[in-house]
């Protein structure tokens, strides 16, 4: 069996069926991929570990992290960016931003982020329950609290917002209206962050921006396309992502009435929170997959990869691997253990905002339920066309 890589596949659902059957019958398959070299698709959890934390085996800046074979132009591009390097590069330039996103940072912003969610569900009740989820709710957040972060002003997070759709959303025609699109929207963004970079020269503040442009790696400043990189990937990792996991979560508790009650009912208990927020990841996966290359000729479950094969993880898989999650397929609020891999399953790219998008998570939920014992769709929901982000781009609701 295949995995459909046709983007209409993912935008109807994630192929749980599908992986499924890998998992039990060829936990390490070779996929063959129309017009391009073909990947093996890694779809058991210890095994998305296991790559996930051997960087030196498994290369990112080999080809990049994306699945199809991309220019070398592109590759140069991407090179820049942390999701695309390899230790002991990537470790270097990772430090610059880390401290960013350390507990302690975290700790600091939680009442910010607090008061912003209150803010949010009080505009919620202000139209009378009834709003167009993914907007009107979940974007704002993690897009306010990155945007603060980097130095953006409020003025213009909307740009934010709609440059990492059209750079994301490559698939999807409601977001990339031609095949040029894309790369239009990195160039307006790669132009906006230049303009934010010339003004903390001027007048450094306390933000990320002026961090990046105050550093040194080696000796060396950050050249201009390495700051332009550094903030595409915290303006889309910091928002995209976030952004889809509070709609996931909202939409499993929608179809759940009884779980949406019992959450509800128990505002105050942090350790049921606490596993709701894990259980809300652990569902809501929003990265589909990550690539890799081999770098070595190696083996996986004693399946031979020859050097420069791609290794693609399937972390949605890896998060309902029975050998680990009993009763994968059900959403439990109260799992525990629950260690899934939705931060990407350890090593030098697990995700730096972990702990921000949890805080941003479960903050903004809880204060929806705060308010509103019940809730239903109002509508249909229309998935992301993608196989790289586990989209939601359209989800009217109506809280009670």
């Amino acid at each position: 069996m295949q995995i459909n890589l046709l983007e209409e596949t993912w935008e109807r659902e994630v192929p749980h069926r599908q992986f499924a059957y890998l998992r039990r019958e060829a936990p390490v398959h070779w996929h063959e991929v129309p017009g391009d070299t073909g990947f093996w698709a890694v779809t058991r959890y210890d095994d998305v570990k296991a790559v996930s934390r051997d960087p030196h085996t498994w290369s990112t800046e080999i080809g990049t992290a994306f699945i199809r074979t991309q220019t070398q132009e592109f590759i140069d591009v991407a090179s820049l960016m942390l999701l695309n390097m390899d230790p002991p590069k990537q470790t270097r330039y990772r430090r610059l931003v880390s401290a960013g996103f350390t507990p302690r940072m975290i700790a600091k912003l939680a009442a910010t982020v607090q008061a912003r969610c209150e803010r949010i569900a009080d505009r919620v009740a202000e139209k009378g329950g009834e709003v167009e989820f993914v907007t009107d709710v979940a974007e704002h957040i993690p897009l306010q609290m990155i945007c603060e972060m980097l130095g953006v002003p409020e003025r213009d997070h909307h740009l934010i917002f709609e440059w990492s759709n059209r750079m994301v959303g490559f698939q999807d025609p409601d977001f990339r209206t031609t095949p040029e699109d894309g790369e239009i929207a990195a160039a307006e963004i790669f132009g906006y962050c230049d303009g934010l970079v010339e003004e903390r020269r001027k007048a450094p503040r306390d933000d990320i921006i002026t961090a990046l442009v105050q550093a040194e790696i080696d000796g060396d400043r950050l050249s201009r396309d390495e700051i332009d990189a550094f903030f595409v990937v915290l303006c889309v990792a910091g928002n995209e992502t976030t952004r889809n996991l509070i709609s996931h979560a909202m939409l499993a508790l929608i179809e759940r009435p009884d779980t949406y009650r019992d959450l509800a009912a128990n505002l105050d208990d942090e350790v049921l929170w606490r596993s709701a927020t894990e259980e809300f990841l652990r569902w809501g996966s929003s990265i589909h997959n990550f690539r890799r290359t081999a770098t070595r000729d190696t083996e996986i479950r004693g399946q031979s990869i020859a050097e420069g094969e791609k290794v693609v993880t399937f972390y949605m898989s890896a998060n309902h691997d029975e050998d680990v999650f009993a009763d994968p397929l059900t959403f439990d609020i109260r799992r525990t253990p629950n260690d899934h891999v939705t931060f990407g399953g350890g090593g030098p790219h697990y995700c730096l905002g972990a702990g921000l998008a949890r805080l941003e998570i479960r903050c903004m939920i809880r204060e929806l339920l705060r308010r509103f014992p019940s809730a239903e769709l109002a509508g249909p929901v229309r998935r992301m066309r993608s196989d790289f982000i586990n989209g939601v781009k359209h989800m009217p609701v109506r809280f009670r």
